[in-house]
């Protein structure tokens, strides 16, 4: 089965927003906090763009956090649940490429999930333009937490599914620090940080979240429909409860403008 490209998967979250906003996990607090300590400056009265912003999921704890919080968003899907979940929240539509926003003009710049959808040639460049001097690139991921022996089981049930051993359901691939600003004309110095935390969740509703992946809509609810019916009866056999203990590692990367 050949894995479709990066451009054909970003844009495949359009046709399944609703079921993105309504299965994807969020991020627990300590992320922010681990956000506020790497970039040196509290979150609340900033002005912050949340880039690829999706259905809102950061957005809204940007702004609980007290931000001052603005959504960009390229995709018309993700675009129209974000302003259905979050009205009064102001959202441009544009990615990290070519930024709609002026020159210094944010305290910080967020990609939850999006920024390795971006081309880094352009993208860093542009964070850089639009960032206030001591303002922070903020980059982060909910990555599969790899030391769980039933997360391990179901990563590799994915690739030999899906035939390839790159396959990974979101298309972030191996996500590393040494690797998020490969290819930017001018690597900004950064730091990260890695938190780990987890939600427990009914099996449909863990299977509904890797299902709004972007490996597995490309290949839509029929290429999908058979792996997910096997998953779920290896993970009842795992949790016979009912109930998946989904952990996650946080990968947060951030980068501060001089």
């Amino acid at each position: 089965m050949t894995v479709p490209s990066s451009s054909v998967r970003a844009h495949s979250f359009n046709a399944a927003a609703a079921q993105y906003a309504a299965n994807r996990p969020s991020y627990p607090p300590a992320l922010l906090d681990a956000l506020e300590e790497l970039a040196d400056r509290p979150l609340t009265g900033a002005r912050v763009a949340d880039v690829g912003a999706g259905t809102g999921i950061a957005t809204a704890l940007l702004r609980a956090r007290g931000a001052q919080v603005l959504g960009i968003e390229p995709g018309a899907g993700m675009a129209a649940e974000f302003r259905r979940t979050l009205p009064d929240v102001p959202l441009l539509r544009g990615d990290g490429n070519a930024l709609p926003l002026a020159t210094a003009s944010v305290d910080f710049l967020t990609y939850a999930q999006s920024w390795h959808w971006t081309d880094v040639a352009r993208s860093v460049p542009e964070a850089l333009r639009v960032l206030r001097p001591g303002g922070a690139l903020a980059l982060w991921w909910n990555m599969d937490a790899p030391d769980v022996p039933w997360i391990t089981a179901q990563a590799e049930r994915v690739k030999r599914y899906f035939g390839t051993e790159h396959a990974t359901k979101n298309g972030a691939g191996g996500t590393r620090p040494e690797l998020a600003f490969k290819g930017a004309p001018e690597i900004p110095a950064h730091t990260h940080r890695v938190v780990r935390w987890s939600r427990t969740v009914p099996v449909d509703l863990h299977l509904a979240n890797i299902g709004s992946h972007s490996l597995f809509l490309v290949h839509g609810e029929k290429g999908s429909r058979t792996f997910l019916a096997e998953e779920r009866e290896h993970l009842l056999e795992a949790f016979p409860d009912g109930f998946v203990e989904e952990v996650y590692d946080v990968l947060l990367i951030v980068a501060r403008r001089p």
